[in-house]
């Protein structure tokens, strides 16, 4: 079923641009279909922060049959924003006052840019624990993203993510690990993630939280894990909300900004993103930069050369994670378990539900 368009924000109208069914709030109030409220803790810095709205949306929307989704973006005031993106939040998004009012069915929090080795030292830090803290009574699933599984690894279970020689970048190959968890149902047990961090928790790290470890990677680590209720926390160390042109975006800002000496060397290519052919073109493009000769950026010559192998599997795994809740969500949202289902195993996975 799909998006409900409940405010102006514009991430609506890109998305119904795009073909995803984004259906009007009037139009939406006559259909007896079930609402499912989802949040969006967007941390990203501005010139992410809508791309971000567009890559949660989508997935969610394209989830599950089951259900109306009204997804409420809001953010954390001590993340520093610019003039346009302050307005864009001001004018779209909800405080966390009302969030907490209003209850949730489910929350994803999203990656934010960090400038200190110890997260705990971040300014958003203070207000993510608030936000991660009432989640955990009040809201039946919450799905970390990157930083934030590293954040809540942290906070919740004691282990701090380690910095690595090199970074972890590009799409890598990963096999379920544990094929009877519902979020990996009728998921291929190997498929892609793209990945973009310098810092991972280990699986040794995770199965020392007593968490569950679903999807990982011979060469990128852990993706997917989930608590040990096996449903209230699951925690994403890729990014399978990554549009196709994602990796690339983030090759270009680190290359260009390599030329303007604001970087110590030019970015390696990620793993198993660019062909041969876009190898070669940036290469010759970086060969321009260093001898002043540059002129635009070969982005449009590269679109056709880039594949999306790991949207199919975001979609799959969202969408039994959408499935969970829905089968866990108590009808009163500010309930976050039905009448009955163990909290501790909602999902009846471990026999004692």
């Amino acid at each position: 079923m799909p998006l409900v368009a409940h405010n102006e924000l514009p991430s609506f109208t890109r998305l119904r641009e795009e073909g995803v069914t984004v259906l009007a709030r009037e139009r939406a109030a006559h259909q007896e279909i079930r609402e499912l409220h989802v949040g969006l803790l967007n941390m990203m810095p501005d010139a992410a922060l809508e791309a971000t709205e567009r890559q949660f949306f989508r997935l969610v929307g394209e989830s599950n049959p089951i259900a109306q989704f009204y997804v409420h973006p809001f953010t954390i005031p001590a993340l520093p924003r610019g003039e346009a993106g302050q307005a864009h939040i001001d004018r779209y998004y909800e405080s966390f006052d009302r969030i907490r009012e209003q209850g949730l069915d489910a929350l994803i929090i999203t990656g934010a840019n960090v400038t200190h080795a110890d997260l705990s030292e971040e300014p958003f830090w203070n207000p993510l624990i608030e936000v991660i803290d009432w989640a955990w009574d009040n809201v039946t699933s919450t799905l970390c993203s990157c930083l934030a599984t590293h954040a809540v690894m942290q906070f919740r279970y004691g282990q701090k993510r380690v910095k690595q020689s090199r970074k972890v970048w590009g799409v890598f190959e990963h096999r379920v690990t544990d094929k009877h968890h519902p979020l990996v149902s009728d998921v291929n047990t190997r498929f892609d993630v793209p990945h973009s961090r310098w810092n991972d928790v280990s699986r040794a790290q995770f199965e020392a939280a007593g968490l569950h470890v679903l999807a990982e990677s011979d060469t990128a680590g852990v993706h997917l894990a989930v608590s040990p209720d096996g449903l209230r926390t699951v925690f994403f160390q890729g990014h399978p909300e990554y549009d196709t042109v994602s990796l690339l975006k983030e090759y270009k800002r680190d290359q260009l900004l390599a030329a303007q000496g604001k970087l110590p060397d030019y970015p390696p290519f990620p793993e198993r993103y660019f062909n041969t052919f876009a190898r070669s073109l940036l290469r010759e493009y970086e060969s321009k930069l260093r001898d002043g000769t540059a002129d635009a950026y070969p982005e449009k010559l590269l679109l056709a050369h880039l594949d999306n192998t790991w949207h199919d599997t975001a979609e799959a795994v969202v969408g039994n994670w959408i499935g969970c809740v829905y089968q866990v969500t108590h009808s009163d949202r500010k309930r976050p378990f039905m009448d009955g289902v163990n909290p501790d195993d909602p999902l009846g996975l471990y026999g004692h539900g």
